[in-house]
């Protein structure tokens, strides 16, 4: 069972920059998919960066461009690094991992997808 810890949200200005960290409890380089996701109040959540086992990325056309995805394999942590940040990005957000069972280079965004979730961190942009 992994267990999943955000951190890193906090309040910024719009064009600021924020890095999300989300650490694992266990290995997760070769057999998860890992992803980030996002609800803002009233709205439901929406997958915002995905990363295959295998390295491999997606991101939703929201944030394409301005956010980044990486993993450290050796620290078992999953980031996000945000930049240019708007007052649409205010959100909480969860940091998210699924078995990937051989699917090297499956990176979905739909949250069902996902079965281990993080308690996550807000994020809030102000104008």
């Amino acid at each position: 069972q992994v267990h999943l810890v955000e951190s890193g949200g906090g309040s910024v200005q719009a064009g600021g920059s924020l890095r999300l960290s989300c650490a694992a409890s266990e290995y997760t380089d070769s057999t998860y998919y890992m992803g980030w996701f996002r609800q803002a109040p009233g709205k439901e959540r929406e997958g915002v960066a995905h990363i295959a086992s295998s390295g491999g990325t997606h991101y939703a056309d929201s944030v394409k461009g301005r956010f980044i995805i990486s993993k450290d394999n050796a620290k078992n942590t999953l980031y996000l690094q945000m930049n240019s940040l708007k007052p649409d990005d205010t959100a909480m957000y969860y940091c998210a991992a699924a078995p990937a069972y051989g699917r090297v280079w499956y990176a979905p965004s739909a949250a069902s997808e996902y079965t281990h979730w993080g308690q996550g961190t807000q994020v809030t942009v102000s104008s």
